[in-house]
């Protein structure tokens, strides 16, 4: 995806004035409950849910992986609606995800078009995809890992991402060619 001119920089200052307002150091985990809390955005988990529908035990119990989170708008009041059946590093990235669209201020739009296919634009999906890396890995910790001091696993562990987020993140700010740069210059 070609990003609109200046976004990563943008979302890199946000992530940066979110962990500000929210009192954390670069390397320190940011939890997306908190942010929400700040944001006054409620989150409510399937599990919180009427149990006994049959949509909300199928995708609790059947069919866990095909809902994420989604966020529901009224006017200008955000709710996320997530599935806390996942594990906690998917969660996270679930929430923040979503986060990432208030936070960039995306519009909201219907889910389904009048035929009950689902809605889909692609740039906003990836904005708030890099946004939602930016906020639970900062680009301190994937340096920090390209050093040497954490390995990629311990690095994940810390911030209650997965793996895959941490390679994302390592490869996305191009940490291990700044370290490398840097040893070289001396």
């Amino acid at each position: 995806m070609a990003y609109r001119r200046g976004f990563k920089t943008e979302a890199h200052s946000i992530a940066e004035d979110v962990r500000n307002e929210l009192g954390l150091h670069p390397l320190d985990r940011l939890d997306p409950r908190r942010l929400a809390a700040l944001a006054e955005v409620p989150i409510l988990g399937l599990s919180e849910m009427v149990v006994d529908a049959p949509a909300i035990a199928h995708l609790l119990q059947v069919e866990t992986g095909v809902f994420s989170a989604v966020t529901v708008c009224r006017g200008p009041r955000r709710l996320i609606v997530h599935n806390d059946g996942h594990a906690l590093t998917r969660q996270n990235s679930n929430l923040a995800h979503e986060l990432a669209h208030a936070l960039l201020l995306h519009p909201p739009t219907p889910a389904l078009d009048d035929r009950g296919s689902r809605l889909w634009n692609q740039d906003i999906e990836d904005e708030a995809a890099w946004l939602s890396g930016a906020l639970l890995v900062s680009e301190a910790v994937t340096i920090e890992v390209a050093r040497g001091r954490w390995t990629r696993s311990e690095a994940a562990q810390r911030l209650v991402v997965s793996e895959r987020m941490m390679q994302f993140r390592i490869n996305a700010t191009g940490a291990a060619k700044r370290v490398a740069r840097m040893r070289r210059a001396g």
